[in-house]
């Protein structure tokens, strides 16, 4: 078996995550049979439409009710289970190069997950891939399920670097809906620092064409908190400068902003049924993940 060596898949979250099934909550296309729902159709479990028979049709399929009713014949067809098409988007702007000290940069741990998550789907038989943006789209793999792309998906992690360039979220999103063919499940790693609007328009374009869209908006335990407490020199991300200021006079100010930044985005996110998920890198991935999934799992089984 060909090795894949990638830095980003921590065995502890690989264990607890590869036991859940991931399942998208909206119909799904593809070809191959697998465990999702697709609109295509084809010789499968649930019974969806007849059709009149052409030479050639699997005479195991004819319905014979029919025949002895109206002399017709008729092919029973199904709808056909199909693999999932995961898109993992991960943000390498320069914001998400920050870090607190002894944590993951908002970029290593959010590639870590994007690994895990990978890793999972591929293991499912389900096809996943990879685009890398900032301002623009920086590199992509497409989907696929075979352990091959794994590996060029694994590598594109490795090799990526939070570059010296803004979050344009929003443009990129909407680049990428035009690009998304078959319908499937999107999830979103970024802080996405851009204007809320544009951020929403882009996921909202994504969401109306059928997706499964997943936004997991990934900040840093100081972002959230703002704990210091001394005299600080903050370093200008983005093309920002510098500014040094006693962040207890800015503390209540900053926090009103995050929040209702994040309020904002949250908000989008639930009038377009897209799943929002605000994650603090001080809390273990593993636990994040799989809180998510099983919530994620637990819901689907409800609506069935």
């Amino acid at each position: 078996m060909t090795e894949i060596p990638t830095n980003y898949l921590d065995p502890r979250v690989l264990d607890k995550v590869a036991r859940l099934e991931l399942r998208a909550r909206l119909v799904v296309e593809g070809f191959v049979t697998g465990m999702h729902k697709s609109p295509y159709r084809g010789f499968s479990v649930e019974f969806a439409q007849h059709r009149e028979y052409v030479p050639g049709d699997d005479l195991r399929h004819l319905d014979w009710k029919i025949f002895g009713k109206s002399d017709r014949y008729v092919i029973k067809q199904y709808e056909e289970e199909t693999n999932l098409r995961a898109h993992l988007f991960l943000d390498q702007s320069e914001s998400m190069n920050y870090g607190a000290d002894g944590t993951l940069s908002k970029f290593d741990y959010s590639a870590t997950a994007c690994a895990s998550l990978a890793y999972m789907i591929q293991q499912q038989a389900d096809a996943v891939g990879l685009t890398l943006f900032d301002e623009t789209i920086a590199k992509q793999v497409p989907p696929s399920n075979t352990r091959q792309s794994l590996g060029h998906l694994f590598a594109g992690l490795e090799g990526a670097k939070t570059r010296d360039q803004k979050t344009r979220i929003g443009t990129v999103l909407h680049e990428l809906a035009g690009q998304l063919r078959q319908r499937g499940m999107v999830m979103i790693f970024s802080d996405l620092f851009d204007e809320p609007k544009e951020v929403i328009q882009g996921l909202r374009e994504i969401r109306s064409r059928g997706h499964d869209v997943i936004v997991f908006h990934v900040m840093d335990h100081d972002e959230i908190e703002f704990p210091f407490e001394r005299m600080t020199m903050f370093e200008g991300m983005e093309q920002l400068p510098e500014l040094l200021c006693d962040p207890k006079s800015l503390r209540d100010a900053y926090l009103t902003e995050v929040n209702g930044f994040a309020e904002e985005i949250r908000k989008g996110c639930l009038s377009q049924r897209i799943d929002y998920v605000r994650i603090n890198t001080k809390n273990p991935l593993d636990i994040v993940l799989t809180s998510y999934l099983s919530a994620r799992t637990a819901r689907s089984k409800r609506k069935k």
